[in-house]
């Protein structure tokens, strides 16, 4: 009866937004987005029984690479829910749809090895769908944060319903596992966060200098300028980093102008590997972690402009450094929530934190997580094995 029912109110929802929808599928950043899920355009079903991974975003996408990288690519098949994960997807793997809306998931799903399905993707058609295909079906990452614990537990009759369906759940800490089993989870394992198994590694030793040092990783067009408006020198050095080699000449420019006539110094990094100007813009690649782990505050790029959605903050985490991003961070959301301490700042708010450094608290990461067990938990239901 649970099953009609829901099957019932999702067809009259789809109905009601339909044309919605269609309306909104002309805009540019929906084009492919939304006739795949809602109209099932250019988005056939499965045909290959492999395992099958399933994450909504870019980052969450990112997460599965060191699992994915244990199969052979002709192994796996992925879903996704965003335009942004549908592109990191395809750059990993071949076979890659959009996850239809739910009322045609029982007739869109087909026969595969595994189900495995990144955090927070709990959509009832999705679990109840697999069950009745025999297919083993497997949460991993899983977490409740504070924020959403009580709309958890407003809808727990459904939550059970779908845990019911749920062979095995993989949880980031013992919190998590206590209010997934409120919620019907069994099964439970807890491995930490998947997202910091894989973290940034030195690979070579840079030298210090003196005072506060202030990177600017990873800017985009317009940042550097938001940037040198908000910066001085009594602030501490500050070593710019562009996104993308094609602008180093650029941003040089930029410094040029500003402070050729100022008692300001600089240099390009690639002239003079050393850090003893005012301002070194890094205009070679591969450095950023390195500069990273000499650093005490990050102004983070990508997260001041509309476009970028934000940039990685885990790496600037990990060798606890200050972190300044802008607000825009759709892109990066889910890795965000694994770093403790971080600041989201409005564009004219930057030279108001810059000069408060001494009082802003570093960042830190949550527990780090393995991808082991859930590689064996995988193998095991591919060899036949009692799980």
């Amino acid at each position: 009866m649970f099953q009609f029912i829901y099957y019932f109110l999702a067809l009259v929802l789809y109905v009601i937004a339909s044309p919605y929808l269609l309306l909104k599928s002309r805009n540019k950043k929906y084009l492919q987005a939304i006739p795949s899920k809602f109209f099932l355009k250019n988005n056939s079903k499965f045909k290959e029984n492999k395992i099958w991974f399933h994450a909504c975003s870019m980052g969450e996408i990112k997460a599965l690479k060191p699992i994915l990288d244990k199969f052979d690519n002709d192994d796996i098949n992925v879903s996704v829910i965003t335009d942004t994960g549908f592109e990191q997807a395809k750059s990993m793997v071949k076979n890659v749809r959009y996850l239809p809306y739910e009322i045609f998931l029982p007739f869109w799903i087909t026969k595969q090895k595994v189900l495995v399905v990144m955090e927070a993707e709990l959509w009832y058609m999705l679990f109840l769908s697999t069950f009745n295909n025999g297919i083993k079906t497997v949460l991993i990452n899983a977490r409740i944060n504070d924020k959403s614990y009580a709309t958890y537990k407003k809808y727990s009759f459904l939550y059970k319903q779908i845990f019911k369906y749920i062979d095995k759940v993989f949880t980031q800490s013992q919190r998590d596992k206590k209010r997934l089993e409120e919620l019907g989870a069994r099964n439970i394992e807890v491995i930490g966060n998947i997202k910091l198994a894989n973290l940034p590694q030195v690979t070579k030793m840079l030298k210090k200098p003196d005072g506060i040092v202030i990177t600017a990783g990873s800017t985009h067009q317009t940042e550097e300028e938001l940037i040198f408006k908000s910066w001085n020198k009594r602030q501490g050095k500050l070593i710019v980093v562009p996104r993308h080699p094609e602008r180093f000449n650029e941003v040089f420019n930029l410094i040029e102008n500003k402070y050729k006539n100022s008692d300001v110094t600089y240099h390009r990094y690639a002239l003079q590997e050393n850090f003893d100007s005012d301002i070194v813009l890094v205009d070679v690649m591969g450095e950023l972690i390195n500069i990273y782990n000499i650093s005490d505050v990050v102004i983070l790029g990508g997260g001041f402009i509309k476009t970028a959605g934000g940039h990685n903050p885990i790496e600037p985490a990990f060798f606890k450094n200050i972190i300044l991003s802008g607000e825009v961070i759709f892109n990066q959301k889910s890795l965000f929530e694994c770093v403790n301490n971080y600041y989201l700042l409005k564009n004219n708010e930057l030279k108001k934190y810059l000069d408060d450094i001494k009082n802003l608290k570093q960042s830190s990461l949550g527990k780090a997580g393995t991808v082991e067990p859930i590689l064996k938990y995988i193998k095991d239901i591919n060899y036949g094995k009692s799980i």
